[in-house]
């Protein structure tokens, strides 16, 4: 008979508190992803209110901060919002909903979510919202226009990251890929990071050309790049990865975006700066607007198919595997 002190670790008892605190994160395993979802669709929402107000030219119609004409801004009368008003004060009230999601975020990360990068990456989360608001304060204190085109790139990359951290905490990722390894991703993976950037890139001269009305120049010429490589990604995944649905579908959406963007642009353009088509007011700023939302869509879309490539690389099974064996293992 074996002697007792070579059993098996998993034979002995648990102590009570680790079966307790193992029941306990179980129960709310689901919720950081949850909550995730739910932060970047009100991120995404959050996006196309600023996008609105900035488009109607109502950043400035409440002139101090954080009041509201010197109310509080949670208890300011509803009677009172109104024309601009109304825009402005909705877009501040809904920032303070992803604020405070994002603090239930970060604290779900930090009490429910076993790997560490992702705590500090849920409380990096927290850092950039709270940047951001500070920000969109100043800018209406200030009323400095390089605060505005700040204030507009900081919330895509916020977006960006809110995205990522639903991504990271789906199943898909946690689980261990089941589909064979990209053989030769490093084309797909290096097609998906320029992409990308360059998409980071658009977003940021799209808020300079908003906000100040200048460098139409760099952001068609970044148009145009963003329009070949994602076609060069669609083109490559369509003809090597074609029995890859995890890499096909966001392709295929990316392309469609891709298509919507380049008609709302243009009919943006046309709308704003030819006398070619007069446009009602209303539907420049719902195509303006339409345009900004689009380019934040495709941003997290190609963010998605990059990570996807790295996640389907062997280098990121082996990773995977390691990972698992950490969370069999921990109490």
């Amino acid at each position: 008979m074996e002697p007792w002190y070579r059993q098996s670790q998993r034979e002995w008892p648990q102590p009570l508190c680790g079966r307790i605190w193992r029941r306990v994160r179980q129960s709310f395993s689901a919720w950081p992803h949850r909550l995730a979802v739910i932060t970047a669709c009100a991120t995404f929402a959050l996006l196309f209110i600023g996008g609105l107000v900035t488009s109607k030219g109502a950043g400035l119609a409440v002139p101090d901060w954080p009041t509201t004409f010197g109310h509080n801004m949670f208890l300011y009368p509803w009677s009172k919002m109104v024309g601009n008003i109304f825009y402005e004060h909705s877009h501040r009230l809904v920032a303070s909903v992803v604020g405070l999601l994002t603090i239930a975020l970060a604290l779900t990360f930090w009490f429910c979510e076993r790997r560490n990068w992702l705590r500090w990456l849920g409380v990096a989360a927290l850092g950039l919202v709270i940047t951001q608001g500070v920000i969109g304060g100043l800018r209406v204190v200030l009323l400095e226009h390089t605060l505005a085109i700040l204030h507009a790139t900081v919330a895509q990359a916020f977006f960006a990251l809110t995205v990522s951290l639903a991504i990271f905490t789906s199943t898909d990722w946690r689980e261990q890929p089941v589909d064979q390894p990209l053989t030769d991703g490093g084309r797909l993976r290096r097609l998906c990071i320029v992409t990308t950037g360059l998409l980071y890139v658009q977003a940021i001269f799209g808020a300079v050309l908003r906000h100040t009305g200048e460098r139409l120049d760099a952001h068609i010429i970044f148009a145009v790049l963003v329009a070949l490589h994602v076609i060069f990604i669609v083109t490559r995944v369509l003809r090597s990865y074609s029995d890859r649905p995890k890499l096909t579908q966001p392709a295929i959406f990316l392309g469609i975006l891709l298509v919507l963007q380049l008609v709302l642009g243009v009919t943006s353009y046309v709308g704003k700066f030819t006398s070619l088509w007069q446009l009602t007011p209303g539907t420049v700023v719902f195509v303006t607007t339409a345009h900004l939302a689009m380019g934040a869509l495709m941003l997290v879309v190609s963010l998605l198919l990059t990570l996807r490539s790295f996640h389907l690389s062997p280098l990121s099974k082996r990773s995977t595997e390691q990972e698992v064996l950490r969370e069999q293992f921990s109490i």
